[in-house]
């Protein structure tokens, strides 16, 4: 039996997914006669429609396409202008981010925790200096706290726990949710933050480099001081059009390379190349945050920083690869992957008796008691 299905709506869905048009055919052939209505699909061909589409079925019974915003501002930007349109897996990586941030914070209000005093406790009308000085110490990632770690890709690592060791839950991840099919795109989206005085959120798109990674965690860190949630840009290549999103790329980037230290060590009339590597050496962080910060610095005209970034950006890809890999060992990646704050939070409240293991498996996008048990006892809490 048929379903009324109005052809609009499954239009928007397809479309809403950017799924290749022929493979989609191919999986429902009488598809261009449904989006024309003079065919309808069965109930259970519009189920496997929502599947393929990853759009909830109550959404293709409705009599016009829905309205759907991204649930946080949007500071993206791209030539000035506002970025519209979210793809479906954006849509759905806030919506389990949110899902965990709303679970977390009814944990912190059940265990009494106070809220945290640096969320919401700066304004972009403040010194970008201060603040940048401010949140380095708070977070204990100075340019002298960064002399301990041999490589800033190692400095990535640890001030992924030194942020969550203030409160602040961070999730790094390429996919959506645990789906390794559903890759998340680093030219739609860097990361996001969801700010809330008892559970606070940082999410950074896996996918990305890891220079690009570790320049977007500090960037979030911002939005977080300054108590907002925001889409981000979180760009080292080029300015944003939003003035929220400048503020937060300035503390980022002097909290990476403060400009005294910089204007005191940089050489130019030293080789370029060797500069980079010595400055990036020095300060613990990509040639790219070096480079930036040298064009801060006013040397170099922007059309040159554009050709030396994009040169730039291809050597470092080229030399440590474009994501955080763990090689292949699920253990090691899924902690970050959902924050180990969280994990250990959901586990441990599981083990007490207080969430169900089919609640704690969703939200942990586990499927088997053994992964939840293992990575349980690799956190310390089972």
């Amino acid at each position: 039996m048929s379903v009324d299905v109005a052809p609009g709506v499954l239009s928007w869905a397809r479309e809403r997914a950017g799924v290749d048009l022929a493979a989609l055919e191919a999986k429902f052939p009488a598809l261009p006669e449904w989006e024309r209505g003079t065919a309808a699909p069965t109930f259970s061909q519009l189920q496997q429609f929502a599947k393929a589409t990853h759009a909830p079925i109550g959404y293709l019974l409705l009599p016009e396409p829905p309205i759907e915003p991204l649930p946080i501002p949007d500071f993206r930007t791209f030539r000035d202008a506002a970025v519209h349109r979210p793809s479906v897996d954006l849509l759905d990586q806030i919506y389990l981010v949110e899902q965990r941030q709303e679970w977390y914070r009814e944990h912190q209000r059940a265990v009494g925790s106070a809220p945290l005093d640096f969320v919401g406790s700066v304004s972009t009308r403040d010194n970008p200096i201060t603040v940048a000085d401010q949140i380095a110490n708070r977070v204990r990632f100075t340019v002298e706290d960064r002399a301990r770690y041999r490589s800033w890709s190692e400095a990535l690592r640890d001030l992924i726990d030194l942020i969550e060791d203030i409160g602040v839950l961070v999730m790094i991840s390429g996919v959506v949710g645990a789906n390794t099919r559903r890759a998340l795109d680093p030219r739609e989206f860097r990361g996001f933050a969801l700010a809330d005085p008892l559970a606070p959120v940082i999410f950074v798109n896996g996918k990305d480099s890891k220079a690009a990674q570790i320049f977007t965690l500090l960037h979030e860190v911002v939005h977080v001081w300054v108590g907002e949630s925001a889409l981000s840009d979180a760009s080292l290549a080029a300015g944003s059009g939003n003035d929220d999103e400048r503020f937060c790329n300035a503390i980022a980037a002097e909290i990476l390379v403060p400009l005294n230290s910089l204007r005191r060590e940089w050489d130019p009339n030293a080789d370029r190349r060797q500069e980079l590597d010595r400055m990036a050496a020095k300060f613990r962080v990509s040639t790219l945050v070096v480079l930036s910060r040298v064009f801060d610095l006013g040397g170099l005209p922007w059309d040159e920083y554009q050709d030396w970034y994009g040169a730039e950006a291809a050597y470092v890809l080229k030399k440590i690869g474009v994501n955080t890999s763990d090689g292949g060992n699920y253990y090691n990646s899924a902690p970050f992957q959902m924050s180990r704050r969280f994990a250990r939070a959901v586990i441990a409240d599981t083990l007490e008796g207080r969430t169900l293991h089919r609640d704690a498996f969703q939200m942990l996008g586990f499927r088997k008691a053994a992964t939840f048990n293992e990575l349980g006892r690799r956190l310390g809490v089972a």
